[in-house]
């Protein structure tokens, strides 16, 4: 059982790379806003309803001053498969072991087609330019997300 973060708090380090081998670290948006979102699995209905999402609400996001990071334990090459399916163009980040997902609470049990395993969990963090949570969103729907965090955080 992972810790769930509160909004305040320090957002714990991070630094992963992406499908071509860029690695992204927190210390990067420093004076930036993030918008680090955690998903199961790439291509799954649920996570591609998501992506889509960030992906068509992009540019009021960064208008807003946001970048958004997508995180899942998946591999480069699924990552990549992902990105150039569904025509993505913000970075998608993989987290083998999902040690990440359990530093930020993103891990645990879960049920999917009637059997409980254990595996990331949906979930949303805003991170502001001060390096704090200023937004914790868990166990999140895919459906309609993108557009109450676009409400929430006025973008």
């Amino acid at each position: 059982m992972t810790t769930e973060l509160k909004v305040g708090q320090d957002a714990p380090d991070f630094s992963l790379a992406d499908a071509d081998g860029t690695t992204y670290s927190k210390s990067d948006f420093a004076g930036k806003k993030v918008i680090l979102y955690f998903y199961p699995k790439a291509a799954t209905p649920g996570c591609t309803t998501e992506a889509c999402d960030f992906r068509d609400n992009l540019s009021s996001l960064a208008n807003a001053g946001f970048q958004v990071l997508g995180v899942s334990p998946d591999e480069a090459e699924a990552l990549k498969a992902f990105a150039a399916d569904e025509g993505l163009t913000f970075p998608l980040l993989s987290d083998p072991g999902a040690e990440l997902a359990k530093t930020y609470g993103s891990f645990g049990e879960k049920t999917v087609n009637g059997k409980t395993l254990e595996g990331t969990l949906r979930s949303t963090f805003v991170i502001d330019e001060d390096g704090k949570l200023s937004s914790v969103e868990y166990n999140v729907d895919a459906e309609g997300h993108v557009r109450r965090l676009r409400e929430k955080l006025g973008a």
